[in-house]
């Protein structure tokens, strides 16, 4: 594994440097860069800015682990106030959540309370994200998944192509016509569990891009997400879908507010489906380093935009 997003993710886990790093307003200038605000009227307006380039918004609202019942009704009160906001503004932006900022870490049964609860009040033409955490979670994600998935066809989760294992998950998801966002992965898992080298990653991240694309062709109800900003990968990936006769239209792809924006507007422009996913919230330290590990050339891009 690269050094520095070895030490980006162990920084991520750091107790002292989350309490103190908010203090300084460089870093907090630094955040800016990737995350439009920390309230959801920011995120509400970088929306609106984006919809004007015919791109559209995903919102999800920073922080994870809740242990507390009442937090985890809270979150989910929140993403109702955003489904609510969304439809005021007619917005082109669906939500993503994480199962542990519903409650997974107390109960599945409570987590799938509130999951269900936020899919209940969405668009049914509209997908309501499940964030997928560490390797420890991936079970119990993909339980709560098809169980939503079982009532409601517009909920989709998220596979991490740097996990040995995701070639069977997406495998198994398949013949359900799920929609699915593919990352690269941004934990710091054990060799064992997933692929070390970013050559690796790649790799595998092509192999199962083509497997959703050529899944999507046989069944059009099945949405193929492609969460990344790497600009090879994704050109390998729209010349593949364009030699098997896929319209721009069935590739979308997915990136990080702030992280190549012209390159957003290039595929919204070109007829590709662009989203943006567009974080916000008080609970940012450990995303930011996590955003960092994925890309360890945002350290250079930040750097470059502070001095």
């Amino acid at each position: 594994m690269n050094p520095t997003r070895s030490i980006l993710l162990a920084a991520s886990q750091n107790a002292w440097l989350r309490d103190h790093a908010a203090r300084h307003k460089f870093v907090r200038r630094a955040v800016s860069r990737f995350m439009p605000g920390e309230e959801l009227s920011d995120a509400l307006a970088a929306a609106q800015r984006l919809q004007s380039e015919n791109i559209g918004a995903i919102f999800t609202r920073l922080g994870e682990n809740i242990t507390d019942q009442a937090e985890a009704r809270s979150a989910t009160e929140h993403y109702l106030e955003v489904l609510s906001k969304v439809r005021e503004q007619q917005l082109d932006a669906e939500v993503s959540v994480k199962p542990t900022q519903l409650g997974l870490d107390l109960s599945p049964e409570l987590c799938y309370g509130n999951l269900k609860t936020i899919v209940e009040q969405e668009d049914p033409r509209r997908v309501v994200w499940i964030d997928m955490e560490a390797s420890n979670y991936i079970d119990a994600t993909l339980q709560l998944y098809c169980r939503v998935l079982g009532e409601f066809p517009n909920v989709g989760v998220c596979l991490q192509a740097y996990l040995h294992r995701t070639k069977d998950d997406l495998a198994g998801l398949l013949p359900s016509r799920p929609s699915i966002r593919l990352v690269k992965g941004a934990y710091r898992e054990r060799p064992e569990i997933a692929f070390q080298e970013k050559r690796d990653v790649d790799k595998n991240y092509f192999e199962l891009a083509k497997e959703m694309l050529v899944a999507k062709k046989a069944e059009p109800k099945i949405r193929a997400a492609f969460g990344t900003h790497d600009v090879v990968l994704l050109r390998r990936i729209s010349e593949f879908a364009a030699t098997n006769g896929l319209p721009k239209a069935d590739v979308e792809v997915q990136m990080l507010y702030g992280i190549q924006s012209g390159e957003q507007e290039r595929l919204a422009h070109e007829g590709y489906r662009s989203k943006v996913l567009v974080s916000y919230g008080i609970h940012w330290y450990t995303w930011f380093m996590r955003r960092l590990a994925e890309r360890p050339a945002n350290l250079w891009f930040v750097a470059r935009n502070l001095f």
